[in-house]
């Protein structure tokens, strides 16, 4: 199919705009920077791979969370422990083999962390040097987004939408894989908009907020950036959660675009041209 034609109505088959070169920069900066922050976050972690509720957190005291090793029956295991509740992660979390085939006991391998060896001081550079591209970034999005008027357009949720009935219909359709076609799938269903308002308003805002409270530094300049977590270590839990609730985002965003056709959806990413489905019950 050839693109649209000037002034008429779009349908499926037509290839259109569909994505702001604002919303495409920014996403494929926050894609880096999150990836980036993730990794280093996580060599942060291995530091002191234990969590805590409260101001104090040290070695002694009981984590809700921890990511260790210990023996058993002669034999050495990796585990990850939430509560009372321990599960063996040998190999993966806890007791693994490093590049050159020796065993670390450390939370995470070094795959998944920057740097791959261990160096907290490293870590922290990439992670507090990522984090102001996370935050000037956001910001400018969103006052852009203001402008240009994207966030009224494509994520406000109107009264219609918040409607119990509405809501439940789009969750069965995605339950079905039922995904919009024709002009149709140029707009934000419900479920899209409360994933991507909950992430920009939400998830993103934490981070940096939760971020800043275990920053020392800030005590002088905003204390209310701890008190309001109950302590440090009750903001670097809250840290930590948000950070994995972004990882079960992109999860499930990958899904989604794996199932409505990943050519299309990224190449829409990537220059803005998307190809609008067609209806096939027509």
């Amino acid at each position: 199919m050839s693109e649209q034609a000037t002034g008429a109505a779009p349908k499926g088959g037509d290839v259109v705009k569909r994505h702001r070169f604002s919303t495409r920069l920014w996403h494929w900066i926050n894609a880096v920077t999150l990836l980036v922050m993730l990794m280093s976050g996580l060599m942060i972690f291995n530091a002191h791979p234990r969590l805590y509720w409260g101001e104090y957190g040290a070695n002694y005291d009981a984590p809700w969370l921890k990511i260790s090793s210990a023996r058993a029956g002669g034999e050495e295991y990796g585990y990850l422990q939430i509560g009372r509740a321990r599960v063996t992660t040998t190999g993966l979390l806890g007791l693994w083999k490093d590049q050159d085939g020796r065993v670390q006991r450390r939370a995470f391998p070094y795959w998944v962390t920057i740097p791959s060896r261990y160096s907290l001081a490293g870590a922290r550079i990439w992670h507090l040097a990522f984090a102001w591209v996370l935050a000037v970034g956001l910001l400018f999005y969103l006052l852009w987004s203001l402008v240009n008027r994207h966030l009224q357009r494509d994520i406000h949720i109107t009264r219609a939408e918040w409607r119990p009935s509405h809501i439940w219909h789009d969750v069965k359709d995605h339950a079905r894989l039922r995904f919009p076609t024709d002009v149709a799938a140029l707009r934000y269903n419900v479920l899209q908009k409360l994933a991507y308002a909950g992430v920009l308003f939400g998830l993103l805002p934490l981070m940096i907020l939760t971020g800043l409270a275990l920053s020392p530094g800030t005590d002088a300049w905003f204390p209310l950036a701890t008190e309001i977590f109950g302590g440090r270590q009750s903001a670097r839990s809250v840290h930590f959660l948000c950070a994995f609730a972004l990882v079960a985002f992109f999860l499930v965003h990958m899904a989604m675009v794996v199932l409505a056709g990943p050519f299309n959806e990224v190449r829409s990413m990537i220059t803005g041209r998307y190809r609008l489905p067609k209806d096939k019950t027509a």
